[in-house]
């Protein structure tokens, strides 16, 4: 009876991968078996998480990247390339935060750094995804991006946060349908509020009404695990859109 073949080790592109919600993938992915690049602004921050992770550098590699740059977006999938040969799973999670202001009161540039980030950079790093995953042996790829209810329902005071993620749920669909021929799997997680991992209170939120009010949250486990999942699917499964959010947060109608 012949030995059955060792499974082949899956690679992992997290951007955003310093901090937040994009540490948290990075950790819980490379717990779950997986070899990362990590991708971010602050070297540091990247370093940071990969002594979190334990991993030894045949296993997570920090690549300090501009997403909104193309030629640090090609450098960066170039680099994984050379150190992993392939690229099975990009998690699309960088993103940017300014202040949350009336419309007549947002600043260009506010606007223009969620635009460049958010929506630009998740399109340059799909799309350089994309030719990796076409072109290499065996074809195929799950691309994940990181939506938010404000996807599909905003809040006042954040059109630029909402205009942005509108336009990740775009993406989603066109990579979604774009990437059927070659084994290309995308969907996208749209998380609600989730505890701060430093232990600080969570603030108030602006309801829909004009008051404020603190809303519940989940802990970050919830989730890794929901990401773990959509991950973990065969390439002809895909988990188009998953919404995991506090069972009493406002969202449907947003209060």
């Amino acid at each position: 009876m012949s030995e059955q073949a060792p499974e082949r080790t899956k690679i992992g592109l997290v951007t955003g991968g310093g901090s937040g919600l994009g540490r948290a993938a990075a950790l819980a992915l490379l717990a779950d078996g997986w070899s990362l690049a990590l991708a971010g602004r602050r070297e540091e921050t990247l370093a940071e998480t990969v002594a979190l992770s334990g991993a030894g550098p045949d296993r997570v590699i920090a690549v300090p990247t501009d997403i909104s740059d193309p030629a640090q977006v090609t450098a960066l999938f170039a680099a994984v390339r050379t150190h992993f040969g392939r690229l099975d799973l990009l998690f699309n999670n960088a993103g940017a935060a300014v202040p949350r202001r009336p419309v007549p009161e947002v600043d260009f540039a506010d606007w223009s750094r969620v635009m460049g980030t958010t929506v630009t950079g998740t399109f340059l790093c799909a799309q350089e995804a994309f030719r990796t995953m076409r072109d290499q042996s065996p074809q195929g790829g799950r691309i994940i991006n990181n939506g938010a209810p404000s996807a599909h329902a905003p809040r006042p005071h954040a059109i630029a946060y909402t205009t942005a993620k509108h336009a990740v749920l775009g993406l989603t669909r066109a990579l979604s349908l774009d990437g059927r021929p070659y084994r290309i799997a995308c969907g996208q997680i749209d998380v609600g509020n989730v505890t701060p991992v430093d232990g600080s209170p969570q603030p108030a939120a602006m309801q829909a009404d004009g008051s404020r009010a603190v809303e519940a949250t989940i802990p970050v486990a919830r989730f890794t695990e929901s990401l773990l999942l959509m991950a973990s699917m065969p390439l002809d499964t895909n988990v188009q859109f998953l919404t995991v959010l506090p069972t009493t947060m406002p969202y449907v109608g947003r209060g």
